[in-house]
């Protein structure tokens, strides 16, 4: 399946609010895990039941419920309804095409956006759809994958590093949010090594293979573009507080994340035009490498026309022809050519054609 769009016909004819999941099923069991913890206690477990959800739901302590594996829908309507989330949400919840965005609620805040990795072994970037509610007490994410690049953040709220601990739930979705982010750089740290390795390629050996790659980077520069855009309105959006849930103190937090995501944009919009010079200069070489074969063709062709003028001439069946009785008319002839063609590579020596 394209990396660019979904099927969503399974979703036409039906009305809106109806619960589906579109995309790719990328797990066999859904994972259900919890931290809850406040500044002086922590629990850490999986949930096997999903009914087993309910006690987290007016905790006063910070409960952090994320969701591995979003293809059964009865377990994320089962959620839904216990954190009173509405069917919309949960709509765009199962829908991994999802633009990222975020809506506000009375009671909660619901962001979508794109956290992406590098693959090394297929040299790609791989996506997948993260879902975020935030309530007064309680975040919950919704993952497609188990695989996520919150370890560095769990271990922080296992020890008590910082201020998380010490902070509401408003913080720990800034803390998530600005953890996607943050990889976006390792990611573009790696692309961009493979771009100066592509670059490198180019100026030396341009080959089929470099035109290949040069496009597939493209497609990820593009693709890259599509899931960092968008994250700049859901963060203004946030910043702005249109949302009681985020104090004035994580606000400033939001805002930090929001100058990340413009660096982000802009080195994506660097990479962009780096690859369309790239490109370019791969057409050009192409066509530098076309223009010396011809030229050396047509250098060719002038140096043997006057050649081929002479073995003409004497090559005439006329009988009054003084020369093809002279003893040193072959001599001369082999001699008159050779004259021809020094004069004619030192001429072309000193215009510079070669």
């Amino acid at each position: 399946m394209s990396k660019f769009t979904k099927k969503r016909s399974k979703k036409r004819g039906l009305s809106p609010g109806t619960l589906i999941h579109i995309g790719e099923q990328k797990l066999e069991n859904v994972k259900i895990s919890v931290l809850d913890y406040d500044e002086n206690s922590l629990l850490e477990k999986e949930i096997l039941n999903v009914n087993d959800c309910l006690a987290f739901k007016n905790k006063k302590s910070v409960t952090w419920l994320n969701v591995d594996g979003i293809h059964k829908v009865e377990i994320i309507k089962t959620i839904g309804e216990i954190f009173g989330m509405h069917t919309l949400v949960l709509e765009d919840v199962l829908n991994t095409d999802q633009r990222p965005k975020t809506d506000i609620f009375k009671d909660f805040v619901f962001v979508v956006l794109k956290m992406i990795d590098y693959n090394n072994e297929t040299n790609e970037v791989e996506t997948e759809q993260l879902s975020l509610v935030l309530g007064e007490n309680f975040v919950l994410t919704f993952q497609e994958n188990s695989k996520d690049i919150f370890d560095p953040l769990r271990k922080r709220i296992r020890t008590a590093t910082g201020k998380i601990r010490k902070s509401g739930s408003d913080y720990l979705a800034y803390a998530i949010l600005d953890a996607i982010v943050d990889n976006y750089f390792l990611v573009l740290e790696k692309l961009g090594e493979k771009i100066e390795l592509t670059e490198d390629e180019l100026l030396k050996n341009p080959t089929p293979q470099t035109l290949h790659t040069i496009q597939t980077l493209k497609k990820e520069m593009i693709f890259l573009r599509k899931a960092v855009y968008p994250l700049r309105e859901v963060l203004v959006s946030l910043e702005r507080g249109d949302s009681t849930l985020f104090t004035n103190t994580t606000e400033l937090y939001l805002r930090d994340v929001y100058d990340h995501t413009i660096q982000v944009i802009d080195t994506v919009e660097t990479f962009r035009e780096f690859l369309s010079g790239m490109l370019e200069v791969y057409l050009s070489s192409l066509s530098n490498k076309m223009n010396n074969v011809m030229k050396t063709l047509t250098l060719m062709t002038a140096l043997f026309m006057p050649l081929g003028l002479v073995a003409g001439i004497y090559g005439m069946n006329f009988k009054k022809m003084p020369e093809l009785e002279w003893k040193f008319g072959y001599p001369f002839a082999l001699f008159l050519m050779g004259l021809i063609s020094v004069s004619m590579l030192a001429f072309m020596k000193k215009k510079k054609w070669f």
